[in-house]
C-alpha cells in the first residue's frame, strides 16, 4: 500500500485547522530540528511540521490524514534513542510541544493531569511543590516531554525503587487514526473492568493512537536521601554486587553503573566536576536511598557498604551536602551526551534479570573484540539495564555498517540467552526492528501486527516503526 502526498488543498486544510503560524513547510530555517531526533546521524524529512494546541485540532488533522493515506509521526522532544519520532515516509510530523498544560493537580487523590507536550521536570518540580512525586526520570528529563515518555515507557534511576511509567498511567485520552477521541481506562487505582487499554498504549510507541491527555499517579515525596559513589578496581564485580545488596534485603532509590570509559570521558566534558579516580579503578556503582527517616537511611547504608566489602571496592565517596549529590547525578546523566561528544556511536539498550548483569557485560566486551569495536557500557543496574554504547572510532564505514550490525546481533542473542530482551525504555522504534525476530517468533509478531492494524487499518500512525515485515508496511 503506497501513501497519499501532501497537496496543497491538504496543506490549506491544515492551515485552518491550527493557524498559519503553527505550520513547518522544509525551505523554512526551522524545519531542520524535526528531522532528527537523539539517535545515531540520522535524517528523514517530513512534507510538513504541525504544531496543534488542543485535542480537536489533533482529530481534525487525523480526519485529513486517514481520509487521503497521509503517514502521521508524532514527535515530543526529538530526545528519542530509537528513530521513534523520525518521518522515515515522510507526510505530517505532528509535534505535541503547544500541548504543554498541566491541567489538574489533585491533591486528595494523588493525581495528575496533564498534556503530553508538559517537559517531565516541569511536572515533578510542579508536583513536589505539593509533597507529592512522580518517579520516573529519564536523564534527558530536563527536556523530554510526558508524552514520549509514555510512548517508550521510559524509567530511569528510579525505577529501581518505583517503578516505570506504565506504573503510573491511570488514564488516557487518545485519537484514534479515524479522528476519533477514546478515554482508554478510569481516573483509579484498580481496574478490572475489561481489557487494559491503557497499558496497550503506554510503550506502544506513537504506533496506535497520539496521547492528548494524561492521568498520572502520585506518591508522597521522599524528603530525605543520601548518595554514595562506590569505585571498583573490576567492572564485573560491580554487576556482581548489585543483585548481593538486594539479596541482603536492601532496596535503593537508585542503582546505576558506570565503566571506567564512562567516568573519564564524562569528566573531561562537563564543568566544574571533579572526582579523583584511581588508575586502578575500572568501573563505579552509583547508589541512592531515599525516605522519611534519615537514621533509617544511614542503617541502609551501613549495611550496603558491609556488603560492598565483599567485592574489592574502593573507598567510598559519601556526597555530604547537596551540591555533591548534584554534582554526582550532573555526572551520570551527562553519560550519554559525554559518549556522543567523543565519538559516532550505536547506543543499544539492553535489559537482563540483574543477576546476569556481570555475564552480559563480560559478553558485550568479548563480541567487541571479535568484532573489533570498543564499548563503553554504563546504565541503570539496579534493575538490570545495560546501555552498551558501540563505539565508531577509527573503523572503516563498512566495517561499522557490516561487522557492527553482527555485533549488535550478537549481543541481542546472548542477551535473550539471559533471559533478557532489546529495549528496557529505549523502545524500539526505526533502528531496532531488524532485531524483533531474536525475541518473538513469527506468532508473537504477527500478534503484535493485528492490534496494530485494528487501531490503525491503513497504517498511518508513525509507520516504519517496531515491525520490519511486510505486513507493517515498510516500503
Amino acid at each position: 500500500m503506497e501513501f497519499g502526498k501532501i497537496t496543497e488543498e491538504q496543506v490549506r486544510q491544515f492551515s485552518e485547522i491550527v493557524g498559519p503560524d503553527h505550520i513547518l513547510l522544509p525551505d523554512q530555517d526551522s524545519f531542520e530540528p524535526y528531522t532528527h531526533d537523539e539517535t545515531e546521524d540520522l535524517v528523514f524529512y517530513p512534507e510538513i511540521v504541525l504544531k496543534p494546541s488542543e485535542t480537536a485540532q489533533v482529530s481534525a488533522i487525523l480526519k485529513v490524514c486517514e481520509a487521503n493515506r497521509i503517514p502521521v509521526t508524532p514527535r515530543g522532544a526529538g530526545t528519542g534513542l530509537s528513530g521513534g519520532a523520525l518521518a522515515v515516509h515522510e507526510g505530517v510530523l505532528l509535534s505535541m510541544e503547544r500541548m504543554d498544560r498541566i491541567l489538574d493537580i489533585d491533591e486528595q487523590n494523588h493525581q495528575v493531569t496533564v498534556e503530553p507536550g508538559v517537559i517531565t521536570q516541569v511536572l515533578q518540580e510542579a508536583v513536589i511543590d505539593k509533597r507529592l512525586f512522580y518517579p520516573p526520570d529519564p536523564s534527558s528529563r530536563g527536556s523530554c516531554l510526558i508524552g514520549g515518555n509514555i510512548a517508550e515507557n521510559s524509567g530511569g534511576p528510579k525505577a529501581v525503587k518505583y517503578g516505570v511509567v506504565q506504573d503510573y498511567v491511570l488514564n488516557l485520552e487518545v485519537v484514534l487514526a479515524s479522528g476519533e477521541v477514546i478515554w482508554t481506562g478510569a481516573n483509579v487505582l484498580k481496574n478490572a473492568t475489561g481489557y487494559n487499554l491503557t497499558q496497550l498504549f503506554v510503550g506502544s510507541e506513537g504506533t496506535l493512537g497520539i496521547v492528548t491527555k494524561i492521568v498520572l499517579k502520585l506518591i508522597p515525596y521522599p524528603d530525605k536521601d543520601l548518595l554514595m559513589l562506590v569505585p571498583f578496581r573490576s567492572p564485573e564485580k560491580a554487576c556482581e554486587a548489585v543483585s548481593a545488596i538486594f539479596k541482603a534485603g536492601i532496596t535503593p532509590s537508585a542503582l546505576e553503573f558506570m565503566e571506567r570509559d564512562a567516568i573519564d570521558w564524562t569528566l573531561k566534558y562537563i564543568d566544574q566536576v571533579n572526582i579523583p579516580v584511581k588508575e586502578e579503578i575500572q568501573a563505579h556503582l552509583l547508589i541512592e536511598v531515599d525516605g522519611h527517616d534519615t537514621d533509617v537511611l544511614f542503617k541502609d547504608c551501613e549495611r550496603i557498604t558491609a556488603v560492598l566489602e565483599a567485592f574489592d571496592c574502593d573507598e567510598i565517596l559519601f556526597a555530604d551536602n547537596a551540591r555533591q549529590k548534584e554534582d554526582l547525578w550532573r555526572l551520570r546523566r551527562a553519560v550519554g551526551e559525554a559518549v556522543k561528544a567523543n565519538s559516532i556511536y550505536k547506543e543499544e539498550d539492553t535489559v537482563v534479570p540483574r543477576a546476569h548483569l556481570p555475564k552480559l557485560l563480560k559478553g558485550v566486551k568479548e563480541i567487541g573484540k571479535k568484532y573489533g569495536f570498543q564499548s563503553v557500557c554504563y546504565g541503570h543496574a539496579g534493575d538490570g539495564n545495560l546501555h552498551v554504547n558501540i563505539i565508531k572510532g577509527k573503523l572503516s564505514d563498512e566495517d561499522w555498517d557490516v561487522l557492527v550490525t553482527k555485533g549488535i546481533r550478537e549481543i541481542f542473542t546472548l542477551v535473550a540467552g539471559l533471559k533478557g530482551t532489546l529495549s528496557g525504555e529505549h523502545g524500539i522504534g526505526y533502528v531496532q526492528r531488524p532485531y524483533m525476530n531474536i525475541v518473538f517468533n513469527p506468532t508473537q509478531l504477527a500478534l503484535m501486527q493485528s492490534i496494530k492494524n485494528v487501531f490503525d487499518p491503513h497504517g498511518i500512525i508513525n509507520p516504519g516503526k517496531i515491525f520490519l515485515s511486510p505486513q507493517a508496511r515498510d516500503i
